[in-house]
């Protein structure tokens, strides 16, 4: 563990250094972001217009305690004991029962998906029907009295025989990290029919963040030492932006700081607590997106991509790990994961997003030769940030469609620092 004196020192630096991304790198070339993504993009938007909104309040959940408005989902690694059938599920790690509930979850899932797809093809097209399909979406599941979903997550991730809900059911909820992404391109692109539910959608965002950050399931899941840490920490990020609570936006970026990026990533760049799981590798590029999203999201002019610990951990070490695995899965020295490791890598958003940030032409080529529209649910599941036009670059200037938008906007026109 990351002693006081060192994490001081790193961040007193905040030093500049490809060693922090594994080796020195030249300088990128830009990469045009609304040309990368466009036939993508616009497919699946033109495809999802046929998609009528439906959200949990449409999916019964026998076993849940909660009304039809609560989510409810059951654990993934979590099985009937086969020397007691009838009594208290048991732990198989990395193994997902098919038989547990999942309805609630993939509706989220499909949201998740879909929505933000949506928002980027407005950005891409300005085609009101895009924008206004994305908001009928935001209505229903944040606005609508009869299908709007509660912003609290008490039943998520329940164990039969066990609970009704565990703490760490709130990782479902990073399904929706690039929703509150995309509302926030509605609302600054002045899209067609958001000004009319805003109140009502950052009204939701706001209520959800509040449970999150001081209830004491979100407080217990803020203090997961792995990935469950780490994507409570984008969660209250992203929601954050998206309401303009500042003060969860320091709090969340010092955090990322002094507690995530010491304690979750080694001196070698490795992620100790996510390969020891039954699916390393599968973790590792999980925990490793999700880290490169806040650091996306909460860098300063760079600031958090360059930042490192006096004994070198920093998410650029990180990436530069776990890149030549994404490039040749073959040379990857741990156990093979359990489940699903023949259907990875696909476009991990770290390659771009760090690539981008520290000038790192191999990691943007290897991003972009990947694939970007996974079909295998856990995959899918476990690949959040789909986006990356709804994560511009922090410190640019971003051109778009024919229109300039400073720094923070939710448009970008791909330019390296």
């Amino acid at each position: 563990m990351i002693g006081r004196r060192d994490l001081l020192i790193g961040t007193a630096c905040l030093v500049l250094s490809n060693a922090a991304a594994g080796r020195a790198g030249a300088a990128s070339a830009p990469v045009d972001l609304a040309a990368i993504e466009r036939t993508r993009v616009m497919r699946a938007g033109s495809a999802f217009l046929a998609h009528a909104p439906r959200t949990i309040a449409a999916i019964p959940a026998p076993r849940s305690p909660g009304t039809r408005h609560d989510y409810y989902s059951e654990g993934d690694y979590w099985w009937p004991d086969p020397a007691n059938p009838s009594g208290p599920y048991v732990r198989r790690d990395g193994f997902s029962n098919p038989t547990k509930f999942d309805g609630h979850r993939d509706a989220l899932i499909r949201f998740g998906v879909e929505m933000p797809a949506l928002a980027a093809a407005w950005a891409l097209s300005k085609d009101s029907r895009y924008a206004q399909h994305a908001v009928a979406h935001l209505k229903a599941w944040f606005v609508d009295p009869a299908t709007r979903m509660a912003p609290s997550l008490a039943h998520a991730q329940a164990i039969i025989g066990v609970n009704s809900g565990r703490a760490i059911g709130i990782i479902d909820t990073l399904q929706i990290v690039e929703v509150a992404r995309g509302a926030e391109l509605l609302r600054r692109t002045g899209a067609p029919g958001y000004v009319a539910i805003r109140a009502g959608v950052e009204g939701w965002f706001r209520d959800y963040l509040a449970w999150l950050t001081t209830s004491p399931a979100g407080r217990e899941e803020r203090d997961q030492t792995n990935n469950h840490g780490t994507c409570w920490l984008l969660q209250a990020a992203a929601f954050a932006s998206l309401v303009g609570d500042t003060p969860v936006i320091d709090a969340v970026r010092k955090r990322l700081i002094e507690t995530i990026i010491p304690h979750q990533i080694a001196p070698d760049g490795s992620q100790p607590l996510e390969l020891a799981r039954t699916k390393p590798y599968s973790y590792s590029l999980f925990n490793l997106d999700v880290l490169a999203g806040a650091c996306r999201l909460l860098s300063r002019d760079n600031d958090l991509w360059r930042f490192a610990t006096a004994d070198g951990r920093g998410i650029g070490k990180a990436i530069g790990f776990m890149a030549p695995f994404i490039r040749d899965k073959a040379r990857w020295p741990y156990a093979k994961d359990v489940e699903y490791f023949d259907d990875l890598p696909v476009r991990q958003p770290s390659l771009l997003f760090g690539g981008e940030a520290l000038g790192r032409a191999d990691w943007l080529t290897l991003w972009q030769s990947l694939d970007a529209d996974p079909t295998v649910a856990e995959v899918v599941r476990n690949f959040p940030i789909r986006q990356p036009l709804l994560w511009p670059a922090t410190g640019l200037t971003e051109t778009f469609a024919g229109r300039q938008f400073e720094s923070g906007d939710s448009i970008y026109h791909g330019r390296t620092a």
